[in-house]
C-alpha cells in the first residue's frame, strides 16, 4: 500500500476501535457486565485479576484489546511490512480513536448541558406560567432606562 491508502486506512479502522471501546465502556447495554466487571476490578484478591476486569471499564485500556483483534482480522500494518508495522499500528490506531472518543464524549457532554439547560427553562416558564414563580418587572423610568430604586442607592454620607 502506499502511504495515502495507509493514513486513510488509519482514519477509517480507528472508527469501528472506538465505536466498539465506547459502547462496551460507557453505553447502557452493557452497564450490568461494566457494572460486575466494577466490582471484581475492586474486589478480586489477585492483582491480575483486578487488571482483567479493570480493561472492561476503561476505554483507553479496552481500546488496545479492540485493536489487536482488528489487526489480527486485517492484518494492516503501517510503515514497515513485519512485525514492527504490526507495533506501529496497534498504538497509532489506539491513539486515533481515542482522539475520536474524547471528541464524541465532548460532543456528549456539550448536547447534555443544552438538554439540562432547555429542561430548567421549560421549568422556569412552567413556574411563571402557573403562579408558583412570581415575575418582577425591572423598574424603567419614561425613556426605558433602568431607575434606581431606594434600596439600590448607597447609604447616605458614605462613597460607593
Amino acid at each position: 500500500m502506499d502511504d495515502l491508502t495507509d493514513l486513510t486506512a488509519l482514519f477509517i479502522l480507528a472508527i469501528p476501535v472506538a465505536c466498539i471501546a465506547w459502547t462496551v465502556t460507557h453505553e447502557e447495554i452493557f452497564r450490568e457486565p461494566r457494572e460486575w466487571c466494577e466490582r471484581q476490578h475492586q474486589t478480586a484478591r489477585s492483582a491480575w485479576a483486578r487488571k482483567l476486569f479493570y480493561v472492561f471499564t476503561c476505554e483507553y485500556c479496552f481500546s488496545h484489546w479492540v485493536t489487536a483483534v482488528l489487526l489480527v482480522v486485517t492484518d494492516f500494518r503501517l510503515l514497515y511490512p513485519d512485525w514492527r508495522g504490526l507495533v506501529v499500528a496497534l498504538f497509532s490506531l489506539v491513539w486515533i480513536a481515542n482522539v475520536y472518543m474524547a471528541i464524541y464524549g465532548r460532543i456528549r457532554l456539550d448536547l447534555k448541558h443544552e438538554r439540562l439547560e432547555i429542561a430548567t427553562k421549560e421549568a422556569v416558564l412552567e413556574g411563571v406560567n402557573n403562579g408558583s414563580i412570581p415575575v418582577v418587572a425591572p423598574a424603567v423610568d419614561v425613556s426605558g432606562q433602568p431607575t434606581v430604586l431606594p434600596a439600590d442607592r448607597p447609604p447616605a454620607g458614605r462613597d460607593a
